[in-house]
């Protein structure tokens, strides 16, 4: 079975991780470098090891370098430990996607596929990006190097691939993530084409009841 990754799928890999070419602070405007990096890193591991599911609504701005217009998609995500994960895009156009461990289940209109994540190279540092993320250690992923800024309501994770794979479809993923929980409300996925995609949360609920059934690869 050919296992080459979508744009879209691999753009809901990243978002998975961390439920992310900009340099230099002076073009992020409204942060500055964080002073007090570990005091951020602990809350932020603290954040991530109280969560045991997530669900919430989201919207999807596609901006294209070759279009004038970007292409707004809408849908609901949830998240599940250990390692579920549900996202349907609703509009303009349904497309699902579903992990649960290694195991990954896509539909696009009548067509359903299933892989293994660890039937391709950029499936297995996905996947440990997303064990990064629900354990907390997410900063400590050695597949990207990280700086952290601060704003007045938010901070800033400015994180680079140092991997191959990875450096061949990102220049850099920016998380934004909220002062009030440490959680992340924005993502925004910076390609080495010059789109990028930006990803909002919206209406999160955490730590609510979501059946196993969400999650079924079968």
């Amino acid at each position: 079975m050919k296992c080459s990754i979508s744009v879209r799928m691999r753009n809901v890999f990243i978002i998975v991780c961390c439920i992310l070419s900009l340099n230099g602070f002076g073009q992020y405007q409204g942060y500055k470098p964080l002073a007090n990096t570990e005091e951020f890193k602990r809350q932020f591991t603290k954040a991530a090891q109280g969560t045991q599911s997530i669900q919430c609504d989201f919207t999807q701005d596609k901006n294209l370098s070759m279009m004038d217009d970007k292409i707004v998609s809408t849908g609901k995500f949830w998240f599940k430990r250990e390692n579920k994960v549900r996202m349907e895009y609703q509009k303009p156009t349904y497309y699902l996607l579903v992990i649960n461990g290694n195991d990954v289940k896509t539909k696009d209109g009548q067509k359903e596929n299933k892989v293994s994540a660890k039937s391709n190279k950029v499936f297995e540092q996905v996947n440990k990006m997303m064990i990064d993320c629900v354990q907390g250690t997410a900063l400590d992923n050695k597949s990207f190097t990280t700086r952290i800024y601060e704003g007045n309501q938010s901070y800033l994770i400015e994180m680079t691939p140092v991997v191959k794979n990875l450096q061949g479809i990102f220049k850099n993923i920016n998380l934004t993530v909220d002062k009030k929980d440490h959680s992340v409300v924005k993502i925004d996925m910076i390609e080495q084409s010059g789109d990028n995609t930006v990803i909002s949360f919206q209406h999160k609920q955490v730590n609510v009841n979501i059946p196993d059934a969400l999650f079924s690869v079968k």
